[in-house]
């Protein structure tokens, strides 16, 4: 049984313990993306003169290099902080009754608070800079949503592994940075063997983060077939995951 008050409360606490003892307490959830937005606009934007092939908008890269960066890391964090949350609150689940996957969507709302102060700090900069948006923007919703319900299904994969093999976590770790790696996030996919950009179709990460800049900078249709494909795919994994979580509950509360 899903306890909303209770995911509430944890969402909370998660997102404000972050900051806790601090001076400027949750003054810090804003500093921080606003710190994070400067780099990647001003530093890799005009120090380094990174810019894309085909357009000579100044910022371009910049806004290329962001939209692929806010959804990644939201995705990432979901995914790797999911991989332990079992663990982390198995002092909690020893004195409260509550759906262990549900543990799972507090991860997910803090990140989903961090992306949406990040993207609300982004769109100030778009309409300053004057940058055009897009009649397609109201497909960010759909993205930012199937981008986290496929890290809730990958997470919940995780978390369910990880109580048995608790090297899993620093695995789950270094396959993020590898997968960080091989997607066209920083650099131009153009730069890529013919053979890998091939495979990049396969690639989910891809698929999702070329929505978003297809949207914000080349004010081009996202890839329709491959997003619902990969919808499906989603839903199977959560499927999956779901059904070897509950082969295995027993098991996984025993040990915690």
């Amino acid at each position: 049984m899903v306890n909303i008050s209770l995911i509430l409360e944890l969402t909370k606490r998660d997102f404000s313990d972050r900051f806790a003892g601090s001076i400027l307490g949750s003054i810090w959830a804003f500093i921080w993306p606003l710190v994070s937005l400067f780099i990647y606009i001003v530093i890799f934007g005009k120090i380094m003169g990174g810019k894309l092939p085909g357009t000579s908008e100044f910022y371009a890269y910049s806004v290329y290099l962001t939209v692929g960066l806010l959804p990644w890391t939201a995705f990432s964090n979901s995914i790797y902080r999911s991989t332990s949350v079992f663990i982390d609150t198995k002092n909690l689940i020893s004195k409260i009754k509550l759906s262990l996957p549900a543990l799972l969507i507090y991860i997910i709302l803090s990140e989903t608070i961090t992306y949406v102060i990040s993207m609300g700090l982004f769109f100030i900069f778009l309409f300053i800079s004057g940058h055009p948006f897009s009649s397609r923007l109201i497909l960010l919703p759909y993205l930012f949503y199937l981008q986290q319900l496929f890290a809730f299904g990958i997470g919940l994969l995780a978390a369910t592994l990880t109580v048995f093999i608790r090297d899993l976590k620093e695995a789950i770790g270094i396959m993020l940075q590898l997968w960080f790696w091989f997607t066209p996030i920083v650099y131009i996919q153009d730069i890529l063997p013919e053979f890998l950009k091939k495979v990049m179709i396969y690639n989910p990460a891809h698929v999702i983060i070329s929505s978003y800049r297809s949207i914000f900078v080349f004010n081009d249709s996202p890839p329709y077939g491959a997003l619902i494909i990969l919808t499906i795919i989603t839903h199977c994994i959560i499927l999956i995951a779901y059904l070897l979580f509950r082969s295995l509950e027993k098991d996984v509360r025993d040990l915690l």
